[in-house]
């Protein structure tokens, strides 16, 4: 069935079935059911892009029929925890990824696991997971790369995958500059040391996604197998050098983080030392009147300034002398 077709048409597909597709030898697209994937495989010469959103357990038990997928692929499609992985499985290669998005300023991670075969591309989303829509797309905007078969259409969706970590990346660059910015102005904010450990432990989650596609993309560029042509590689090359930014760029912000949580706590502890300063300064102005002063309290005679006249003055004169000596000390060595 032709793409353009009317959609009533198309055929009956289960809720989770987001696309199932063949294309020809000349890349042209044929909507097609679920049943009809292991005819079409067995006598067409182009190949079946199948995408999926959270199956459920009959669907994966009738795509490892339809496809021939071994158990244990299927075992780790049922789970949405897999860390980035690439497995072989005879002639078909098991691919598990972490996707990413930003949501209500908010990053959310998803799984995409990847069955690719020598005539179909399987796409089965979990959690947070923009649609293969638009790539699906471009590909089909590129007949001559569609043609090369389902492994351009793997570099498409790992493609796409990647950049979407971009502008995450940018967006945390951003943020790190505006909180830079609280660090350094004169009043502390409390909430400014509970962003950056926010931040931080975000990036280490995106480190943890990230970080382990460097050794699937690796895989992928030096993999023997039939499944990966070699100018295909060269594509699959372009995304592991993307890889390799977007995880520089996250080692980067994490080291600068650190920094600016250690020059946070040194800056708090520069203004709680200043404050002591100045609260010892004042406090010793207060203490020399408050020691004099307090010799009248005694309850003794032989004073010899109680029966001067001028014992009073004299006295308030020699505590403003003081008083003012000491301001003018604690005020040359920056106390107050």
């Amino acid at each position: 069935m032709d793409a353009n077709a009317d959609p009533a048409a198309r055929p009956e597909r289960p809720a989770c079935v987001v696309n199932c597709v063949w294309y020809d030898r000349q890349a042209r697209r044929h909507d097609i059911d679920l049943d009809a994937i292991s005819d079409r495989i067995a006598t067409g010469d182009g190949f079946v892009w199948l995408g999926l959103y959270e199956p459920d357990d009959t669907t994966l038990d009738k795509l490892q029929e339809e496809f021939g997928l071994h158990d244990l692929a299927i075992e780790d499609a049922h789970k949405a925890h897999q860390r980035p992985k690439i497995e072989a499985y005879g002639n078909s290669l098991f691919v598990a990824v972490n996707t990413a998005q930003m949501v209500d300023e908010r990053i959310l991670y998803g799984e995409t696991h990847i069955f690719v075969g020598p005539k179909f591309l399987i796409t089965v989303r979990h959690g947070a997971s923009l649609s293969y829509a638009p790539t699906r797309a471009r590909v089909e905007r590129e007949p001559e790369l569609l043609a090369l078969g389902p492994s351009y259409a793997l570099y498409a969706v790992l493609d796409f995958i990647v950049d979407n970590y971009l502008p995450i990346a940018g967006r945390f660059k951003a943020t790190l500059r505006a909180l830079e910015r609280d660090i350094f102005s004169d009043a502390y904010r409390r909430s400014t040391i509970v962003r950056l450990y926010d931040l931080k432990r975000e990036l280490t989650d995106m480190r943890m996604s990230v970080s382990p596609l460097l050794d699937v993309l690796s895989q992928l560029v030096r993999s023997p197998s039939g499944q990966i042509p070699e100018e295909v590689r060269l594509y699959f090359r372009d995304v592991h050098d993307h890889v390799v930014r977007v995880n520089d760029t996250i080692d980067a912000l994490r080291d600068m983080l650190g920094t600016a949580m250690a020059v946070n706590q040194s800056l708090v502890t520069l203004a709680q030392g200043e404050t002591v300063k100045k609260l010892g300064a004042w406090a010793a102005l207060l203490a020399a009147p408050t020691l004099i002063t307090s010799w009248y309290g005694m309850n003794f005679q032989g004073m010899p300034e109680l029966d001067d006249r001028y014992a009073y003055p004299i006295l308030i004169a020699v505590v403003g002398t003081v008083c003012f000596g000491l301001y003018r000390l604690f005020k040359r060595v920056g106390w107050l």
